[in-house]
């Protein structure tokens, strides 16, 4: 009895340790999501072929970045080893749940083009569409937009609408910070 009673603590500890480990291990990028980031980045570039590779800023300087850049969320894009491009994974709230957006940047880090990836609510879909979307095209590090000032708000979507413009401003203020240190 007390050795079955030992197995099962051994046991349980074990089971606790690996929970923990892949608990705080970095976060992968499931397929569906990677699938839906490939078709934006080769329309968006209008590529077939390139290279997404990620780009690793050090703890200390994402410290100072309003955005996280520690997993797997900013990209350079390359073709044949040229520089194409950049792209941001990001995720941000909506009514009740979080959504999937990209931010894919020219060379200059100007925004080419921002989407919706994956929307996981009935209402505020509306945020997805391009006509909406395209408000961010052009915009630089460093440079805020106001929700329902400079970016138009939607009706029915005032969360998400209002979520994305906050992630959108957060993104570029952090774009700026890695420029000033010469990390992009």
């Amino acid at each position: 009895m007390l050795r079955e009673n030992s197995f099962k603590f051994y046991l349980g500890v074990v089971i606790f340790a690996a929970l923990l480990f892949f608990g705080f291990s970095p976060t992968k990028i499931s397929p569906r999501l990677q699938q839906k980031l490939n078709a934006a980045v080769a329309s968006t570039f209008e590529v077939e072929n390139y290279d997404l590779k990620q780009l690793k800023i050090n703890e200390g300087l994402n410290t100072k970045t309003a955005v996280e850049f520690g997993g797997e969320n900013l990209f350079v894009v390359e073709v044949e080893g040229n520089l194409i491009g950049y792209a941001y994974l990001g995720q941000a709230p909506s009514m009740k749940n979080i959504f999937d957006y990209v931010v894919l940047f020219n060379p200059d880090l100007s925004i080419k083009k921002s989407k919706v990836l994956i929307y996981r609510e009935d209402y505020g879909r509306q945020i997805g569409s391009q006509r909406w979307l395209k408000q961010f095209v052009g915009k630089k590090s460093g440079e805020n937009m106001t929700y329902g000032e400079d970016v138009d708000a939607i009706s029915g979507a005032t969360i998400s609408a209002k979520s994305m413009t906050k992630a959108i401003n957060e993104l570029l203020n952090s774009i700026a910070v890695l420029q000033e240190e010469n990390a992009i």
